[in-house]
């Protein structure tokens, strides 16, 4: 449904993304990850055929066409990262004024504004709303025409815990109906929630491409069992070594790094072993040390 052919872009001396390779199936939700300046943007007006690339291609759809393409172009819906609009219009007028341009039918104007939830601010101008509700705006426009490609830049940006509940809706019964997302995002809980699989650029090179499956790998084997003791027991750690290679003394904590499926094997060996357990959490991987972790290694 999308497919990046080495894309190239370049702007004078600088190059912001570089022969980058990957595809976007249909019916997938990808998310486009990275530090600032790592080409998500540019990778993303790429794709909507806002931006020639220097090199290489993007193609979209089924034929795939080149992005830049009238016929792929119709195929996508695009929400940039800084949305504007004209102060003086009031919300419905920026809906209808998009919804002709896109040839959305009328009845989708009142559908879109009650995911929008403006707070029957719709009538008043666009110059008085908060950030908030202008990103709001943005995303119902996004929402306007039935378009089986969704491409949005950093689409919780700003919003309250209303706009993101209606977000999380929205995006999730798009999934249902098959269509195709590709996102930017910092907020890392979005992309836990949404994605199917999480594309990592970094200097506008792929550094990681994760599935779901992946990913809980990758933050099973990076989880912690945290024991505490009445006392230290000679031995103990050596004899978890085999089983959790990291575990060692935190103060009066045993700490065994690992996937949780060994936690209940390693609390056995500590029993065994005649120790009273005083107490014990466990902490699953977290992707935002993940992601440091990635990022460092390929800076």
């Amino acid at each position: 449904m999308i497919r990046f052919e080495a894309l190239a872009k370049t702007y004078g001396a600088r190059r912001a993304v570089s022969d980058l390779s990957f595809v976007v199936a249909r019916g997938e939700t990808v998310a486009l990850l990275g530090p600032n300046g790592s080409g998500k943007t540019t990778t993303l007006k790429s794709a909507a055929g806002l931006v020639r690339p220097s090199s290489g291609a993007v193609r979209i759809g089924e034929p795939p066409r080149d992005a830049a393409d009238a016929r792929a172009r119709a195929a996508i819906s695009y929400l940039p990262q800084r949305v504007s609009f004209p102060e003086t219009l009031t919300g419905v007028e920026a809906l209808e004024f998009f919804r002709a341009l896109r040839g959305a039918p009328p009845d989708r104007v009142p559908e879109v504004l009650r995911f929008a939830s403006l707070n029957g601010a719709s009538a008043r101008p666009i110059g008085t709303y908060s950030g908030g509700m202008v990103q709001r705006l943005g995303l119902a426009v996004a929402m306007l025409p039935d378009a089986p490609i969704l491409l949005l830049d950093e689409p919780t940006a700003a919003l309250d815990p209303d706009g993101l509940c209606a977000f999380y809706g929205l995006v999730e019964r798009r999934r249902r109906e098959g269509h195709t997302l590709l996102f930017s995002s910092h907020q890392l809980g979005d992309v836990e929630r949404l994605a199917d699989r999480f594309v990592l650029l970094v200097e506008g090179r792929l550094v990681a491409d994760f599935t779901q499956a992946e990913l809980a790998e990758r933050l099973s084997s990076r989880g912690l069992l945290r024991v505490r003791l009445a006392r230290r027991i000679p031995g103990l750690v050596e004899t978890l070594r085999p089983l959790a290679p990291g575990a060692a003394w935190s103060g009066d904590e045993l700490v065994a790094p690992g996937p949780a499926a060994l936690r209940p094997r390693l609390l056995d060996l500590i029993r065994e072993a005649g120790a009273e357990i005083r107490g014990l959490t466990s902490e699953e991987g977290r992707l935002d040390a993940l992601y440091r972790e990635v990022v460092a290694e390929r800076s």
